[in-house]
């Protein structure tokens, strides 16, 4: 075997459960391995995704207890992505420790059990505690894993590899907005919830078992960067301290955070907004989430994918700007069809954000502290997670439209733009 294949320099001996430096497989045992990670990587993430179908909860629970305010349900989902940056910023220090299997299995059992104890324990606090803290928690420490992983197993494939990644986290949404519709018929909310966390716990942890570290320096048979590669990619792996101590690192979250908050402000709301705008009925404003979240999905492996060509700045600078026009006009489209055709857009560009960005950290700092740099550059999504579902929820209690909100939104996307203009990666030293 040489150079070619891959290069070993030394990996950390405490995570050697899953990677050894001892001896080299062959190359088609390689890359069988990395695919077959890249497969374990896709199935959790469609369990993780299950959060982008909350709005689908929030009428069952309003049912459920009339006292509860659209704020109240809605502060679930917020408190749930502000613990997934948190278990984030955990599973990736987590990760150097012991490695990505242990990490996604504890993964598995918080998130199952958290779905399991919001339909045990049936009251707003508990709600907050288990689907909001603990789901979170295991969301993040489950998110980071593949990212991580596969960064560093597809050095060729880079933003592909993480846009296919995160979108079964898109996907997991569309398969979630399938099945709950029926189970909140037949079951109810709370026995929803229960059959959800077994259901995601097992597969969690079940494609916790397939990860496996790569070698250090790993390198697909017979390939080499190419010159706009090298160029946009950092000569040396930066140290959460180093990444921290670079401007740039502050740029690539704040495009996130930007990105997140309009996103995650429109899916929050999605169906109830649809429903309002164009006045159509119930069922057909819920269908809007199964379009959503197909787009979503969508999103984070296209606009990755189109990242590796075109460079992840031009992709952020277009979706920044193309959600800047669509936000200005939506609270004007009251035809159903336009309507979702424009949140559609916006659901896309929203999942182009998470296919494209740890791709993006991973060039400007390196991929052998990818789980570290990035897990804590995700808690701009926990930032947009608070921003964006509050923003819109209290102008709706208080004025009655989320027009405000949308202009608001509108008006912040335009401003995002000048971020891909500054962003350029560190000064090669």
């Amino acid at each position: 075997m040489t150079g070619a294949d891959f290069v070993t320099a030394g990996a950390s001996p405490d995570i050697m459960d899953t990677a050894t430096t001892a001896s080299t497989p062959p190359p088609s045992t390689t890359q069988a391995n990395r695919w077959a990670i890249a497969t374990a990587g896709v199935v959790m993430q469609l369990a993780l995704g299950a959060i982008y179908a909350w709005s689908l909860f929030i009428t069952p629970l309003s049912a459920e207890h009339p006292t509860w305010t659209r704020t109240d349900i809605t502060l679930t989902f917020s408190i749930a992505l502000v613990a997934l940056g948190v278990g984030a910023i955990i599973g990736g220090t987590l990760l150097d420790k012991h490695g990505p299997r242990k990490v996604a299995t504890l993964a598995g059992i918080l998130y199952g059990v958290g779905f399991i104890g919001a339909g045990l324990f049936k009251n707003l606090w508990a709600l907050y505690a288990t689907y909001g803290v603990l789901s979170g928690l295991g969301m993040g420490l489950g998110y980071i894993v593949p990212l991580a992983t596969l960064i560093k197993w597809f050095p060729d494939k880079r933003g592909m590899i993480t846009g296919l990644a995160v979108a079964g986290f898109g996907g997991g949404a569309v398969i979630t907005t399938l099945i709950v519709p029926a189970l909140l018929k037949s079951a109810g909310v709370y026995q929803t919830f229960i059959i959800l966390g077994i259901a995601y716990l097992i597969m969690v942890v079940g494609a916790a078992q397939f990860y496996k570290v790569a070698p250090a320096g790993f390198l697909p048979a017979g390939w080499t960067p190419s010159t706009t590669q090298a160029k946009q990619r950092a000569a040396r792996d930066y140290t959460l301290p180093e990444a921290l101590g670079a401007w740039q690192w502050y740029v690539l979250w704040a495009m996130l955070f930007l990105n997140v908050t309009a996103g995650v402000m429109l899916i929050s709301q999605a169906a109830p907004m649809t429903q309002e705008i164009t006045k159509v009925s119930k069922v057909a404003a819920s269908s809007i989430v199964i379009y959503i979240s197909i787009m979503n999905g969508v999103g984070r492996l296209f606009w990755a994918w189109l990242s590796d060509a075109i460079t992840r700045r031009w992709v952020f600078l277009i979706m920044f700007l193309l959600q800047a026009a669509l936000f200005f006009i939506m609270p004007q489209l009251h035809e159903f069809t336009v309507l979702a055709a424009t949140i559609m857009v916006v659901a896309l560009c929203y999942g182009g954000g998470f296919g494209t960005m740890p791709a993006f950290a991973a060039d400007y700092f390196g991929p052998k502290y990818a789980g570290k740099v990035y897990g804590l550059m995700l808690s701009a999504w926990s930032a947009g997670g608070v921003l964006g579902p509050i923003l819109i929820a209290r102008a709706k209690d208080k004025t009655g439209e989320y027009s405000n909100a949308l202009s608001i939104i509108a008006v912040l996307m335009l401003v995002s733009a000048i971020l891909p203009f500054i962003a350029r990666p560190p000064k090669k030293t």
